[in-house]
């Protein structure tokens, strides 16, 4: 029998609010994502130098290289040489907040858990076994929750611990998102 979208409303609901709260314990009850965080000893002075630059929000590379040419020349390798070489991401001046980035954070769990549905719905039939649902939406939710951790280490040069840990998390809601379908499947 063929299974539609509404019929997984509940499943998809469940999944996303299950990942919210496993993050949730992840990010402040656990914690373990704090050592992957470092200070400058003179952010003072680093902050001031930023400012001086009155850079826009977004992406900042250093050293910075317009175009691809100009890895070539020796000043610019002489700077990657000396270091360090990094990437910022610069936002506005503003007092932190968490209500949008947690609404941004659980309507994007609510957009993994539908395209783990459309998958299930177009692969599973109703009365799937358990470890079937299970393994199929699993394997669907770590792809969205996983791997993008692997694209930091290797592009952005995120410690691989860190990385790890982002991957243990993808694990984590992808055993969620999971036990939400499995459970909820349609009999």
């Amino acid at each position: 029998m063929t299974i539609s979208l509404v019929q997984l409303w509940l499943p998809i609901l469940v999944a996303a609010v299950a990942v919210f709260v496993v993050s949730s314990l992840v990010h402040m009850v656990f914690k373990w994502h704090l050592s992957d965080y470092r200070g400058f000893g003179n952010e003072d002075e680093v902050l001031a130098a930023i400012r001086k630059g009155n850079p826009t929000p977004g992406i900042h590379m250093l050293p910075y290289c317009k175009d691809m040419k100009d890895f070539a020349k020796p000043e610019m390798l002489a700077k990657f040489r000396e270091g360090p070489t990094g990437k910022f991401i610069l936002r506005a001046g503003a007092e932190p907040g968490m209500g949008k980035p947690l609404l941004q954070w659980f309507v994007l769990c609510l957009v993994i858990a539908l395209f783990c549905a459309y998958l299930g719905a177009h692969t599973l039939a109703a009365g799937s076994p358990f470890a079937l649902v299970f393994r199929v939406t699993g394997t669907a939710a770590f792809m969205a929750y996983g791997f993008g951790a692997f694209i930091q280490g290797i592009w952005w040069g995120q410690p691989w611990g860190a990385v790890a840990k982002d991957t243990l998390d993808g694990i984590l809601y992808a055993l969620a998102t999971a036990a939400a379908f499995a459970w909820l499947w349609p009999r």
